[in-house]
C-alpha cells in the first residue's frame, strides 16, 4: 500500500498541528504526572522548586500517614456506594426522559422541551431546595445524595440529540407493525443501541458523583455516611490547624506531614476514578460527537 505524499504546504500544516497537539497534551498530563512525583517526594524539595521530572527524596510517608485513618476507609466505602448507586438512578431517570422528548408523536413535546431548557438556567436556590430536602425526610439520609440530585437537564439534552440524530424513525414503524409496543421496542431496540450515550452519560455522572463534596457538607451529619471528599477535607484542614497551632519541632513536622498528605490524598482520591475511564473510552467519542449535533 502506497503511502500518500504531502505538498509542501500540507506537511507543513500537518507539523503545526501535531506539535500544538503535543503541546496541549504536556499542558494536560504535566500537572497530574507532577503530584504524583510531589506526594513521593520531601515537601521542601518541592517548595524550593526541586521536583520537576523525578521525585526528590523520595518518601512514602504522606501515604502512609493518610491510610492511617481510619475514617478515610468509611469515606471509600461511602462514596463507592453514591457512585454506583447514583450513576445507576441518574441513567434510570434521565435516558427515558431524553428518548421521550426525542419522540416527534410525544404530546407537549415543545413546551415540556422549554420547560428543561428552563430549570437548566434558573433554579429556586439553595434555600428552597434544603426545605424541599428536609420535608421530604431525606436529610441525613444515603438517599439524599443519589435521588433529589440525580435529573441533569444537560444530560437530557444531549441524550435526546442522540436519540434523535442516531435512531431512525422507520425502525420504530417497522417494529410497531410487528406488533412491538413503546415499552418493548426501548428496552429492545433503543437501549442496546445506545450504548455509547449510555456510557457517556454513565462516565460524566459518576465523575461529578465521586467528586462532589457540597451537597454532603449541606446535607449530611452523620460521619459515618460521609463521602471521601468531606473525609479527605476534614484531614486536611486538621493537619492544617495542627501544623499552624504548633511551635518549634513539633510545628515543622506537623507541616512537613501536612503538605505530605495534601499531595496524597489528590492522589487517592483521584486515582480510582481515572481507572474507570478505559472501560469506557471506546464508546466515549462516538457518543458525545454524536449527542454534540443539533437536533
Amino acid at each position: 500500500m502506497k503511502k500518500i505524499r504531502l505538498s509542501g504546504s500540507d506537511a507543513a500544516f500537518a507539523a503545526v498541528v501535531y506539535g500544538l497537539a503535543a503541546v496541549s497534551i504536556l499542558i494536560v498530563i504535566y500537572p497530574l504526572y507532577f503530584i504524583v512525583v510531589a506526594s513521593l517526594s520531601e515537601p521542601s524539595a518541592v517548595t524550593n522548586g526541586k521536583v520537576w521530572l523525578l521525585p526528590s527524596g523520595f518518601t512514602l510517608d504522606g501515604y502512609k500517614a493518610l491510610i492511617e485513618y481510619q475514617s478515610i476507609w468509611i469515606g471509600y466505602r461511602n462514596t463507592i456506594f453514591y457512585t454506583l448507586a447514583g450513576t445507576a438512578w441518574a441513567l434510570i431517570v434521565n435516558i427515558p426522559a431524553s428518548y421521550a422528548l426525542s419522540r416527534k408523536d410525544l404530546p407537549l413535546r415543545v413546551p415540556l422541551t422549554f420547560y428543561y431548557l428552563f430549570v437548566m438556567f434558573f433554579s429556586g436556590g439553595l434555600i428552597p431546595t434544603y426545605l424541599l430536602v428536609k420535608e421530604l425526610g431525606l436529610f441525613d439520609s444515603w438517599l439524599v445524595l443519589i435521588v433529589p440530585f440525580s435529573v441533569s437537564i444537560y444530560n437530557i439534552i444531549v441524550a435526546r440529540t442522540y436519540f434523535s440524530t442516531s435512531i431512525p424513525s422507520d425502525m420504530l414503524d417497522a417494529a410497531q407493525i410487528d406488533g412491538c409496543g413503546n415499552l418493548k421496542f426501548f428496552f429492545s431496540i433503543i437501549l442496546p443501541l445506545s450504548k455509547p450515550i449510555i456510557a457517556v452519560l454513565a462516565l460524566w455522572t459518576a465523575v461529578g458523583i465521586w467528586n462532589s463534596y457540597f451537597n454532603a457538607l449541606i446535607y449530611l451529619q452523620d460521619k459515618g455516611k460521609m463521602p471521601l471528599q468531606i473525609i479527605l477535607r476534614n484531614i486536611l484542614i486538621t493537619n492544617q490547624m495542627t501544623s499552624s497551632m504548633g511551635t518549634g519541632e513539633a510545628a515543622q513536622v506537623a507541616l512537613r506531614q501536612a503538605n505530605l498528605i495534601r499531595y496524597a490524598a489528590i492522589i487517592v482520591s483521584t486515582l480510582p476514578i481515572m481507572c474507570f475511564y478505559p472501560f469506557v473510552q471506546k464508546h466515549f467519542n462516538q457518543g458525545v460527537m454524536i449527542g454534540a449535533v443539533k437536533g
